[in-house]
């Protein structure tokens, strides 16, 4: 199959390409650095000509709640609108567990209205969201430093590696529709306080973990099962403990 990974550079983005490619399909990076602009249009025509799949794996560059709602809205919609002009037959988008439990969070909202924008079309979809990435966890650490502590709420968290995030996306592209939402998640559950407890030590970290029921994740609080999924999900088998990146990911803040 000609599957479109939009976003198809960046971290989920290409190891997704790869593995596609590995399995035999025709695999096409769309991003700005490749000519292919899901804002401005350009290129969106010509990457869609005798496509099947269109896999949208992107991301906001800015945060800030009107650009990011800007972004996923305008590039939803240029999307589906070539799609739908070239007669592509599934379109799969990667959002996160949680989305709709904070809705009070920009970016959050911003991934619900590109949901709503896929959910009313006519072409057949798949909404894979996914947990926190192993990837992003020296990032989530540095969101919730406040001076020499990292405040952190006592709820479940069960990250997963970006590598598996991608192999599930794939599996989901190439199958068939599901015309709703597939959870995925690492295959352990952790209290969120207590593994960043544990990472800081192992990385040597002097900030101390401090247990805070009121700390924000990104601007929201949390309750208990925000982070992760409901029964059913799909669960990777990489433990945290066993991820090939955590050597260097302790390593980068030395």
């Amino acid at each position: 199959m000609k599957i479109v990974v939009v976003g198809g550079t960046g971290l989920i983005g290409s190891k997704l390409v790869a593995k596609l490619e590995e399995h035999g399909h025709q695999a096409v990076a769309a991003a700005p650095s490749t000519g292919v602009n899901t804002l401005t249009g350009e290129g969106l025509a010509e990457v869609m000509a005798g496509t099947q799949v269109v896999v949208d794996v992107s991301n906001s560059p800015s945060f800030e709640p009107t650009a990011v709602m800007e972004f996923f809205e305008t590039s939803t919609r240029n999307l589906l609108a070539a799609e739908t002009a070239a007669g592509v037959g599934h379109h799969v988008a990667l959002s996160v567990v949680g989305t709709e439990r904070l809705p009070e969070n920009g970016y959050f909202r911003a991934k619900i209205a590109q949901e709503r924008l896929i959910e009313k079309s006519s072409i057949p979809f798949s909404l894979v969201h996914a947990t926190q990435f192993f990837e992003f966890v020296r990032q989530i650490a540095d969101e919730a430093t406040d001076g020499d502590k990292v405040r952190v709420a006592p709820v479940l968290f069960q990250p997963m590696a970006g590598d598996e995030v991608a192999q599930a996306v794939g599996r989901v592209a190439v199958g068939s529709p599901v015309n709703g939402r597939a959870e995925i998640a690492g295959p352990e559950q952790f209290r969120m306080d207590e593994f960043f407890r544990g990472v800081l030590a192992e990385w040597g970290d002097p900030r101390e973990v401090v247990t805070d029921p009121h700390a924000r994740y990104f601007g929201s609080e949390l309750d208990e099962r925000t982070l992760v999924p409901g029964d059913g999900a799909t669960l990777g088998r990489i433990r945290y403990r066993d991820w090939p990146g955590r050597t260097a990911q302790a390593n980068h803040g030395r």
